[in-house]
């Protein structure tokens, strides 16, 4: 019995360490669809850039995801599976208006709410207890994003309400594909994603489709095969890790993506961008300890 406990702890540790793994691994694959989408942009609707994500999406799971074809005829959850997908693909059409309508700056202080809805809604759907770690890495998290976007106070805006809802969305999706976790593998579940999607997005795109060209097709395989990653990776985090610890460890997806964009772009990064990622970073880094001490 004496040996029985620490081997339990151990395992236990080994999971929670894996599914940091997989979330790390999802960060870097929304920072390299972040790219692929805004070179694509440039040239095609953003309901073009939907679609052709999840077209080449498909495109992966029919060559390299055979063995998931299986598990997917059995449907299990569908209706929960459409479910999600529906309030996926609704909160990237709201969240497409706000970055149309308001300044980035204010998008994405909106957007990193989300956080904020996860947890509401873990504790609602999922019975997770809401521990004082998980609260602080949330708030500290929030504040941390809003040092780097320093939003104006001007956002009496309807659009604003908009990525308000999107937020919510994109929460309550996490909160599903949590669920899903328990019935389905994580490929499934992106098998499913690819499948509802695609035509929501083709349907979409159709009532603002322009001219496509070869150059489009490097930007299409990078927004494509990083969706894909992005969401298989943040899956099987979820399976590992409870939702309200996996989304504030998201925020580090910030300062990531500000350090990608003055590589790649010569964005600047300037103090705001510091403080605010070194904010995100002690959050995140007191809530792990503190459940990495429970684990133990």
């Amino acid at each position: 019995m004496s040996r029985s406990i620490p081997s339990a702890k151990a395992e236990g540790w080994s999971e929670f360490g894996q599914g940091l793994v997989w979330m790390t691994l999802s960060m870097a694959s929304f920072i390299g669809m972040s790219i692929g989408s805004r070179e694509l942009a440039a040239t095609l609707s953003i309901r073009q850039v939907l679609f052709f994500r999840a077209l080449i999406g498909l495109l992966v799971i029919l060559a390299l995801g055979r063995s998931l074809w299986p598990e997917v005829r059995q449907m299990k959850r569908l209706r929960l599976h459409v479910l999600r997908n529906v309030v996926h693909f609704t909160g990237q059409y709201f969240w497409t208006i706000g970055v149309v309508m308001l300044p980035l700056a204010s998008v994405f202080a909106l957007e990193f709410t989300m956080p904020i809805w996860v947890a509401f809604f873990a504790l609602l759907f999922l019975n997770e207890r809401l521990t004082k770690p998980r609260i602080l890495a949330t708030i500290g998290g929030f504040l941390g994003v809003l040092v780097i976007v320093r939003p104006g106070v001007g956002m009496v805006d309807p659009a604003a309400g908009l990525v308000l809802v999107a937020a919510a969305a994109y929460g309550l999706s996490l909160i599903f594909v949590k669920q899903l976790t328990g019935y389905c593998s994580p490929g499934a579940i992106v098998a499913w994603m690819i499948v509802i999607q695609l035509p929501l997005g083709l349907v979409a795109a159709l009532t603002d489709w322009r001219e496509v060209h070869v150059t489009d097709i490097p930007w299409m395989l990078l927004a494509g095969v990083g969706a894909l990653s992005a969401h298989f990776c943040q899956a099987q985090a979820l399976k590992r890790l409870d939702a309200s610890v996996v989304m504030p460890i998201d925020f580090l997806r910030v300062p990531l993506a500000a350090i990608v964009g003055y590589l790649a772009y010569k964005e600047g990064i300037d103090l705001w961008v510091i403080l605010g990622g070194a904010v995100i970073l002690f959050s995140n880094y007191r809530a792990v300890m503190a459940e990495r001490r429970q684990v133990c």
